[in-house]
């Protein structure tokens, strides 16, 4: 699941945390919501940011053993 929890502090600074959005797509879904807030003071990776998306290739040969029977 995907989501994107703001903290506000007294001061006005606000901290921005998002978990469930694997790569660098985190810094495309918040880059507007950051612009409106105003100066990024720090910003801290987690380890989604670094995972990979999980991606599976189908070659048309492994389709026609997959759906190709002798029976």
């Amino acid at each position: 699941m995907e989501t994107l929890e703001f903290i506000i502090y007294p001061d006005g600074r606000v901290k921005e945390m998002v978990t469930g959005i694997v790569g660098a797509s985190c810094m495309e879904v918040t880059a507007a919501i950051e612009e409106q807030l105003g100066h990024v003071v720090s910003q801290q990776m987690t380890s989604d940011y670094y995972t990979q998306p999980v991606t599976q290739v189908v070659s048309e040969q492994t389709q026609a053993q997959v759906s190709y029977s002798e029976w």
